[in-house]
């Protein structure tokens, strides 16, 4: 994902996560905080189709939505997923999973032993096919709450 890419991301952001509204400026300071962590899924007519934002952060704790973060933690303890989507016509595909293994295998480039996020729009099922279980000790953060009655922060394990 490059700085040119973030227009195509938000309205992608808008019509795939309505529910779930952010500012530019939070996907604008992930890509600045770990541009690794970005990245744009491209069609074969050169339109993006989907993205995900991602980077290292701490354990149990996600970010709020739609919040500024500053900086990223130094150490953090896992590698966050803050936003996987894709258009429909890109849905089926494997390219989801595909983009889940490249991140795991960056999260333990960078040393970290677990992939997170907040799970929403029903999503669990899915992420649970990707190795993810529900973690029950970080359901009562209120940072979760933001997302949604259904969010539920998820864990993989990498180690």
């Amino acid at each position: 994902m490059t700085s040119a890419d973030l227009a195509a991301v938000d309205r992608i952001a808008a019509r795939v996560h309505s529910a779930y509204p952010e500012e530019p400026a939070v996907f604008a300071e992930r890509l600045r905080l770990h541009p690794a962590g970005c990245r744009v899924l491209v069609s074969d007519t050169a339109a993006i189709t989907g993205y995900v934002i991602s980077h290292p952060w701490h354990l149990g704790k996600p970010p709020a939505l739609n919040v500024l973060i500053a900086q990223l933690p130094l150490p953090a303890q896992t590698y966050y997923i803050h936003d996987l989507a894709l258009l429909p016509k890109a849905r089926g595909s494997g390219a989801a999973a595909r983009i889940v293994g490249e991140l795991a295998v960056h999260a333990l480039e960078l040393g970290l032993p677990a992939l997170s996020l907040v799970a929403v729009n029903g999503s669990v099922p899915f992420w649970e096919q990707q190795g993810f279980a529900v973690d029950e000790a970080a359901a009562a953060d209120d940072r979760i709450a933001s997302y949604g009655d259904d969010a539920r922060s998820m864990i993989r394990r990498l180690t």
